[in-house]
């Protein structure tokens, strides 16, 4: 699985770790996360991570 990187703070989304702080489970594949999503450091959203 593949990791994304925010653009704005450099926060990763690594799916193996997943996001526990936000709710997401270990496992979840980016495709698999809302699009609603926040980065949990900056609050910028999906649209602003690139792939790592």
């Amino acid at each position: 699985m593949k990791k994304y990187v925010c653009d704005v703070c450099g926060w990763v989304y690594d799916p193996a770790v997943g996001a526990p702080a936000v709710g997401v489970a270990p496992g979840t594949p980016w495709e698999k996360l809302p699009d609603d999503f926040v980065c949990p450091e900056c609050g910028a959203g999906k649209d602003s991570f690139s792939p790592e």
